[in-house]
């Protein structure tokens, strides 16, 4: 029981990650990583890897980006 528990906790920081990049990917749109990089106020590079999932974000940037976007938790990361 305990290796199942441990299995499903160890998937949830992906899946996080891979929420928050569909957030940001969807936000983009049209835009170059350069213009909303600048725009959300977060570094070029930062905004790259967050969207593929490879940087874990603070709650400090996070907290930052749910204002930027006058968004809720729930919105970056829905429940399936």
């Amino acid at each position: 029981m305990w290796d199942v528990l441990a299995a499903m906790l160890a998937n949830v920081p992906r899946k996080l990650r891979s929420q928050l990049g569909a957030f940001l990917r969807q936000k983009r749109g049209e835009l170059t990583y350069s213009q909303f990089s600048r725009r959300i106020g977060i570094s070029k590079s930062t905004l790259q890897r967050l969207e593929q999932g490879e940087q874990n974000i603070t709650v400090d940037t996070l907290e930052h980006l749910l204002s930027k976007f006058s968004a809720g938790m729930s919105e970056v990361f829905p429940e399936d």
